[in-house]
């Protein structure tokens, strides 16, 4: 027997941002929009404005709490509040779940780090509601969300909340702020009961899913949904005529922008950054022929990477999905990206793509120099393109197995179909 619920059924959805500012806004906010389209009871919950305009007048409910990112907030002191602990939206979920029924109601979480705080997941579960985590991030478990050492600059393979890791000055602001993430983390397990209160989890990476599953419940399920990547189908980039390698996201120390630029000099290739962040102004210093555009529109970026022999995503952390890598496949592009990252899983080493030691600027720089050979360059960017199209991961099949997954979460003793959803009880290490 399916397991899949139909609407009507109460869906909140949880988001810092009540806009696109990234690829897990992207994911909650589109799925929001596409699951009201099709019948569904959908409440965006969030904190951070703008409003997306798609927002209003599509069947959802919004809640923003209208309060402000606390990286970003110029009171210290509230923002370090917040970020423990936000009362305000905890009593904003407190009435919405007041109205709802938990044998109908799911709560969906996909970003709360950044200003929610974990408050609100402490009010669903103490009230019994359902929820499900995507696990776009690390911090369900790392102090600081990505498991890297900002201090090194290397990925931090101790265990979370160890004594080791404690001890450790791992963060980019100092051990003040380690302190601070420490706490937060201690509070989000307890009064937060997170991750101890979620039953179902959504990983979009084999890779993610291996390092999470260890701090996950035992007797969590681990659903596999992979993300919707959003790309209309044209012929492929010519990228044998292509010249330029380029990079998609924030620029930032994590990102590995400055090891990129370093092999794509060594290379003698020239450098496209697309995007902005704290190293533009080292990435402008230190290499002046890159090319830095800022923010573009993703119209913009699907542009540049039809104009690129290849996209390189040159991460020194270890990623969760890297979903610019499935979009360059979708035009046809191939993608060099680290044996140490999520993206891997997005490429087949030396069919669609390449991969390159984790960190090694050496190493990148050979790969890119491989892809000097026009031939090679677009006999793998037909692959790439072949293997995407071949069963790409639409908004469609992402809703198809949403329903699955809310179908495991309200009728738990329905055993669902696994051609729908890929669940997997995590086994104890």
């Amino acid at each position: 027997m399916d397991a899949a619920v139909t609407p009507p059924i109460d869906i909140i959805i949880v988001n810092d941002f009540a806009h696109i500012n990234g690829g897990a806004a992207k994911v909650a906010l589109h799925s929001a929009l596409a699951l009201a389209r099709t019948g569904w009871h959908v409440t965006v919950f969030s904190a951070v404005q703008p409003v997306m305009a798609e927002l209003t007048g599509n069947a959802i409910k919004l809640i923003c709490t209208g309060q402000e990112e606390i990286l970003t907030d110029t009171n210290r002191l509230r923002a370090a509040r917040q970020g423990i602990w936000n009362s305000q939206a905890a009593a904003r979920m407190g009435r919405l779940l007041e109205s709802c029924d938990p044998s109908r109601t799911i709560v969906h979480l996909h970003g709360w780090t950044k200003s929610l705080s974990a408050s609100i997941i402490g009010e669903a579960v103490k009230r019994k509601f359902p929820v499900v985590c995507t696990l776009h991030d690390y911090f369900i478990a790392c102090p600081n969300g990505g498991f890297f050492n900002y201090r090194t600059g290397e990925i931090c393979r101790l265990r979370a909340l160890s004594p080791a890791c404690i001890a450790t000055n791992c963060d980019k602001k100092g051990y003040p702020q380690k302190l601070w993430r420490l706490g937060r983390q201690i509070v989000q397990q307890t009064a937060g009961h997170t991750p101890s209160g979620i039953g179902h989890f959504i990983t979009i990476s084999s890779f993610s899913r291996n390092i999470l599953a260890p701090y996950l419940p035992p007797d969590a399920q681990l659903h596999y949904v992979p993300n919707p990547i959003f790309a209309a189908k044209d012929t492929p980039a010519d990228v044998a005529h292509n010249e330029s390698f380029i990079a998609v996201g924030r620029l930032s120390t994590e990102k590995g922008v400055l090891l990129f630029a370093d092999a794509a000099s060594r290379a003698g290739m020239s450098s496209t950054f697309i995007g902005d962040g704290e190293c533009r102004g080292a990435l402008e210093k230190k290499y002046p022929d890159a090319t830095i555009t800022g923010w573009q529109t993703e119209a913009e970026v699907t542009a540049h990477l039809r104009q690129a022999r290849a996209l390189v995503l040159p991460s020194l952390w270890y990623e969760t999905q890297g979903m610019v890598v499935l979009e360059a496949a979708a035009q046809g592009v191939p993608a060099i990206v680290p044996d140490s990252s999520a993206a891997r899983d997005g490429v087949v080493d030396g069919q669609t793509g390449l991969w390159f030691r984790g960190g090694d600027a050496v190493d990148l720089a050979e790969k890119i120099t491989m892809l000097k050979d026009r031939a090679l360059a677009a006999r793998l960017g037909q692959a790439a393109y072949d293997r995407f199209w071949a069963d790409p991961p639409t908004m469609e099949k992402h809703l198809a197995r949403l329903q699955q997954v809310y179908g495991r979460m309200l009728q738990p003793q329905v055993t669902p179909q696994p051609a729908m959803v890929e669940s997997t009880k995590r086994q104890e290490k």
